[in-house]
């Protein structure tokens, strides 16, 4: 498939050597595959449609060649300009469009030094970080996990090619080898026929933590640790969702968890054992060449590897021995031997602890000579810092449920114990006194000779599944417990009730605060929830039991949420709502003595928090970050951002880099300035909030409109996750999950969450020179704009309008649709005032660049998808249909990458 050339009239396209030898072969294999016709259809769509998009006299009125596509051709169209976008999102992530300048532990030190942070500094903050990515399930990732893993093969070759390699290491020629693999890309179907399990979520999430994080984060410390000249603690780790994620998921239930535990334990301690194998192959040291320390000697004699063959060989010999004991953990755990079984007896490894002391014992015998150069970096010392980093539990797994859950459960073991009958109608203080009481007696509720709901019983069995796992993994496996619709103090005490059923919450003995081995996590999500957080967190601090158990931790998280607070309240509102709760959530953290850790939960598109990691960290109000920060990873993001090691540690160095900037660099505008821009944005906000609550929830029909012009129906039907659209079977939009509510207006390039309201602000604000300075100088607005600005550019209305006529009501349609089209162009020339440029993306090329790439793609699928909707709605029957608006999606969001 031939690629878009530089156009005239407009900045032309720097076009990227890999996205044009990657067309290529994919029209070769187009052609060879699909046919002589169907490689010219596509190609005359495909010039057609970049005609347009340069501007070229005459082509808005030229065929489009689309309706010379029988439904079999639209089917194989739609397929190769899915594939095209797949490869071009490769080749971009392989040339580091994506990667951002300055995004790395070095550059970052630099920075700071040249503002008087030095070193020390620094390695103080790191001894006390935390990082983490968190995985999570949320269903905006259209491609089978298949294509995915063909995309990754072509990376891996392209590798090869980038050495100046012509064959394969297994002697095949290199560009015959990338044919192949596209090859095999066109003839995999790209659509799941059956819907998710749970356990599928787990088993695709598991080949990013094996395959990526696990050899990933070890390289990645071997890197900072040369930069920081020194060795900083395991503070970059990863999280996940996948198995412990309840929250309007009944399919997600104690063995679910007990499977996610087990699977990453496998992974884990898989990996040991093969970086184990290796290691004894290479540690092949003698003790008659070397010295070799008695601690050494005592593991090699402890082994009962007797063999003649390496009798002067104790390192190989502790190795085996360890490898034994490795081995024996694995059977344990998993109930059979591992793949390599040892040919020695030993005792499993109690903990991480264990293994990680006598790894460290075969480093310390190897430093005991000549400079260290044996024990410092290299296999033994990645697989040390594995260790640490993962432990037996490879990540560490929340649990999330919603606070009416909790209510329900804790309402039916008070009345079954006799305790309370009527909970659910007790105010708030009475509540907090009723948990109260009960949080000070470690007494269970819940006994096995009563007979509970179905509800109960499912809540109890999943926190004695977490205790399970706190014994047998360790207490890192699971150590936050998340509050959807966090309200009250009373829906914080109710997990820890929860909790105490299982022993995961003790009464201290002589006075000695509470043990809590799992943390209650807020989550404040819509626009109330953020303003109410402070006042819900400092009522929580002051009781003495709570304040004890943060005391000892040192640390409490508060999870706020982007999706829902952006569907409630808008774009600007959503933002501005998050920094504000942020920031007065640090003077309740400082009165409390806790280190504040913010979970930020983000996804992929702009409307539900998506954007530069890097920008958005850092953009953090000062004060509130403090070197911890958890961030959720979702759908689509998850391989975007990690599908290969290189894309995996250029993201993960950004996110990194981020937290030491946004935790240690004093705040960049003064404190007049951020009272005058506060202010502002007050202002901002609050207009901006009526904007978007007038239309959104205000209009009559608005709900219908939504449900008529965007795909939402068909979304709904798509096999790409195990949760289902809606929280409840309303078909309003406040019940509505914010993904597809994202995802929807996406698909159809209105990309509503992502903006409206911000127009009617900016036009309504008088202070334009303020204004401006905000944007310039105020690294949250420069965030915030940054990706109003990306989202803008992704939008096309002249598209969107193509999808009225699946409104029923046509008048009410194109009302709607002039507001919403006012509100663009509102956004659209406000933003460009407020930023100083004569176009959208005039100040980031790469983007601009990557983004008009992928236009003329877009165009000819939102066509075709619309054509297709028409005749589903229609009632015609033809598989061929569905399967072609399945297609569809699948292929706009491939190319709008960050979609959902």
């Amino acid at each position: 498939m031939a690629t878009p050339v530089s156009s005239t009239g407009a900045p032309a396209i720097t076009q990227n050597p890999d996205i044009r030898y990657l067309g290529r072969l994919l029209g070769d294999v187009i052609r060879a595959y699909g046919g002589d016709k169907l490689y010219k259809q596509t190609e005359y769509i495909r010039s057609a449609s970049v005609d347009r998009a340069r501007g070229i006299q005459g082509a808005d009125v030229t065929d489009t060649g689309l309706d010379a596509l029988s439904l079999d051709d639209t089917l194989s169209f739609v397929r190769g300009f899915m594939l095209f976008s797949m490869l071009a999102n490769l080749a971009e992530d392989r040339q580091g469009v994506a990667a951002e300048p300055g995004a790395d532990v070095a550059s970052a030190l630099k920075r700071l030094e040249s503002e008087g942070i030095g070193h020390d500094a620094v390695m103080k903050l790191l001894d006390h970080a935390l990082v983490v990515p968190v995985l999570t399930a949320h269903p905006t990732e259209v491609r089978r996990k298949s294509m995915i893993d063909h995309r990754n093969r072509i990376a891996d070759l392209m590798r090869l090619r980038d050495a100046g390699r012509a064959e394969t290491d297994e002697g095949e020629n290199l560009d015959e080898a990338i044919f192949r693999q596209i090859a095999l890309l066109w003839q995999t179907r790209p659509l799941r026929r059956e819907k998710l399990f749970v356990a599928d979520e787990i088993e695709n999430v598991l080949t990013y933590l094996r395959d990526i994080f696990l050899p990933t984060l070890p390289a990645l410390y071997a890197r900072w640790e040369r930069v920081l000249e020194g060795r900083p603690h395991s503070f970059l780790r990863v999280g996940s969702w996948i198995g412990g994620d309840r929250d309007g998921n009944p399919f997600v239930q104690a063995p679910q968890l007990r499977f996610a535990l087990s699977r990453a334990c496998q992974a884990a301690l898989g990996y040991y054992l093969e970086a184990m194998h290796a290691l004894g192959a290479e540690l092949s040291l003698s003790t008659e060449l070397a010295h070799v320390p008695q601690p050494v000697l005592d593991l090699a004699q402890a082994s009962g590897d007797d063999s003649p063959s390496r009798q002067d060989e104790p390192y190989r010999r502790a190795i085996s021995g360890i490898y034994a004991r490795l081995a024996a953990t694995y059977a344990a755990h998993m109930g059979h031997a591992p793949p390599r079984p040892s040919t020695l007896s030993g005792d499993p490894y109690a903990s991480p602890a264990e293994l990680r002391r006598d790894l460290v014992t075969v480093a310390q015998g190897l430093a005991s000579e000549g400079d260290g150069a044996l024990a410092t970096g290299g296999a033994l010392g990645r697989l040390i810092r594995a260790v640490e980093t993962f432990g037996f539990h490879l990540a560490t797994l929340d649990m999330r449920q919603n606070s009416d859950v909790h209510q329900r459960v804790v309402a039916e073991l008070l009345k079954k114990a006799g305790v309370e009958d009527d909970y659910g109608n007790l105010d708030e203080f009475a509540r907090i006194a009723l948990l109260r009481r009960e949080l000070a007696s470690n007494r269970p509720l819940g006994t096995r000779f009563s007979d509970y709901s179905e509800e109960t019983a499912s809540e109890l069995a999943i926190v004695e599944a977490a205790a399970e796992a706190h014994r047998i993994y360790g207490p890192q496996c699971i150590t936050h417990y998340i509050i959807s619709k966090a309200e009250s103090v009373s829906d914080l005490l109710e997990v820890n009730i929860l909790l105490k059923e299982a022993g995961l919450w003790r009464v201290g003995a002589d006075g000695d605060p509470p043990q809590a081995a799992i943390m209650a996590v807020p989550l404040f999500e819509t626009i109330a929830d953020l303003e109410a957080a402070p006042k819900i967190m400092s009522a929580y601090f002051g009781l003495p039991e709570i304040s004890g158990v943060v005391q000892a931790r040192g640390h409490q998280e508060v999870m706020i949420g982007y999706s829902d607070s952006n569907k409630d309240g808008g774009y600007i509102t959503s933002t501005w709502g998050l920094f504000k709760a942020s920031k007065a959530l640090e003077p309740v953290f400082a009165e409390a003595g806790a280190a504040m850790q913010l979970f930020h939960g983000r996804g992929g598109a702009v409307g539900r928090g998506g954007g530069s990691s890097f920008a958005a960290i850092q953009a953090q109000p000062r004060g509130t970050v403090q070197g911890r920060i958890r961030i959720t990873e979702q759908g689509e993001v998850i391989a975007a951002k990690y599908g290969t090691r290189d894309v995996a540690m250029a993201n993960l160095e950004a996110m990194t880099s981020a937290t030491l900037l946004a935790s240690l660099e004093p705040e960049g505008i003064s404190r007049r300035d951020a009272a005058r821009f506060a202010a502002a944005m007050d202002e901002l906000s609050q207009m901006a909030f009526t904007a978007y609550r007038d239309l959104v929830y205000k209009t009559e029909g608005f709900k219908e409109f939504f449900r008529e012009l965007t795909p939402i129906q068909e979304i709904s039907g798509l096999k790409i996750g195990s949760r289902p659209a809606s929280r409840t079977q309303s078909t309003r939009i406040e019940d509505l999950r914010a993904i597809p509510w994202v995802f929807s207006w996406s698909q159809a390039r209105v990309m509503l969450p992502g903006w409206y309201g911000v127009g009617h602000a900016l036009a309504a604000f008088e202070d334009k020179a303020l204004l401006a300075d905000m944007a310039q100088s105020w690294s949250f607005l420069d965030s915030a704009f940054d990706n109003l600005e990306m989202v803008l550019a992704k939008s096309d209305l002249g598209i969107a309008a193509r999808y009225l006529p699946l409104v029923e009501d046509q008048a009410r349609a194109e009302a709607i649709f002039a507001r919403i089209r006012d509100g663009w162009a509102m956004t659209h020339d406000g933003l460009l005032a407020a930023t100083g440029q004569s176009r959208l993306l005039e100040k980031n090329p790469k983007l601009d660049e990557s983004i008009r790439l992928r236009l003329p793609y877009i165009e000819p699928l939102n066509l075709l998808q619309v054509e297709l909707l028409k005749r589903h709605r229609a009632g015609e029957e033809d598989p061929r249909i569905r399967e072609g608006i399945e297609l569809s999606i699948n292929a706009i969001a491939t190319a709008l990458r960050n979609s959902g």
